[in-house]
């Protein structure tokens, strides 16, 4: 069910709540360093960098940034330059040999399913598959089914009923006429910016079955007038013409590095002179340093997805 009213915020905050889902994977991936790699105490002995460490572990550079940046995060190892070494913490604590190890702790984890999951993610590079139902198919795949779709876009929708009207608390629109959601899911975000500013008109860009979805959902909100849906593939397909603003609201997290240079290059080139692409998502510090809640949802990004934070 949805509810037209998109200006009113809850009495309380949220985001504890949905740190828990986010960060779901963190504890599965610092298990699999301290059972399946024993990373902590090869690198107590053998200070490296990401290209050294992703060799002698044999795993995937995609994830092993993820990986390093939790263990960063957490105060497990620090980094100078581009060499990581481990920190006291992790020295007495996740060293195999020290009195105070606590390896064996985590090896209680070792035959979790999703441990096996992100060793697997950790080694091939690639996102594990969803969930057993959905078989081999990673979330990219499971999106293309009719049920998984509604599940994960209500997912997601709930959630943006909350960011959303964050982000239309801080993003100044005036005299904007258009925003171009990419790859908008529900239609959520542009839903929310539309209610704050009552002269503006939005498209909502999603590949089927989720462009069905979208229209249905801000049909619930009252806005069909407003906001319309238009159904394409973000890569292969081109942007709608005149839409002054871009939104790209926790679409990039999901891509890697090329992929995200092409979606960024391809908004650029759509956009009018004086337009503005707004990227909107969770970032890291300049030097991964934290924040911790934004290295741990990172976990379960690389894990389902292609992408990471």
């Amino acid at each position: 069910m949805t509810h037209p009213d998109l200006t009113t915020l809850p009495e309380t905050d949220p985001t504890g709540l949905l740190r828990y889902r986010d960060g779901i994977y963190a504890a599965d991936f610092l298990a699999c360093a301290v059972v399946h790699l024993d990373l902590f105490t090869w690198l107590a002995d053998h200070p490296s960098g990401p290209n050294e460490i992703c060799a002698h572990f044999g795993i995937d550079a995609r994830p092993a940034d993820v990986l390093l940046t939790l263990c960063l995060s957490n105060g497990l190892i620090e980094k100078s330059g581009e060499t990581f070494s481990v920190t006291k913490t992790a020295r007495e604590h996740l060293v195999s040999g020290s009195r105070w190890s606590l390896a064996p702790y985590y090896a209680s984890l070792a035959d979790r399913p999703v441990v096996s999951d992100v060793l697997e993610v950790l080694r091939s590079g690639k996102p594990a598959h969803w969930e057993s139902e959905m078989a081999e198919a990673d979330w990219h795949g499971a999106m293309e089914d009719r049920d998984f779709a509604e599940m994960f876009t209500a997912a997601m929708d709930c959630r943006g009923v909350f960011l959303g009207q964050k982000l239309a608390e801080r993003l100044d629109l005036a005299g904007r006429r258009q925003v171009l959601d990419i790859g908008g899911g529900s239609g959520i975000y542009a839903c929310c910016l539309a209610a704050v500013n009552r002269e503006l008109r939005a498209t909502v860009f999603e590949k089927p079955p989720v462009d069905v979805i979208a229209e249905r959902l801000i049909a619930g909100r009252d806005l069909a007038e407003r906001i319309s849906v238009a159904a394409g593939d973000m890569f292969g397909d081109p942007y709608p013409d005149d839409h002054d603003v871009h939104l790209l609201s926790n679409v990039l997290h999901d891509w890697d590095l090329p992929e995200v240079e092409s979606i960024l290059r391809k908004s650029f080139s759509s956009l009018p002179p004086g337009g503005i692409l707004v990227a909107h998502e969770a970032f890291l510090n300049e030097d991964k340093s934290g924040p911790l809640a934004v290295a741990e949802y990172s976990t379960i990004l690389v894990t389902i997805t292609e992408g990471r934070c």
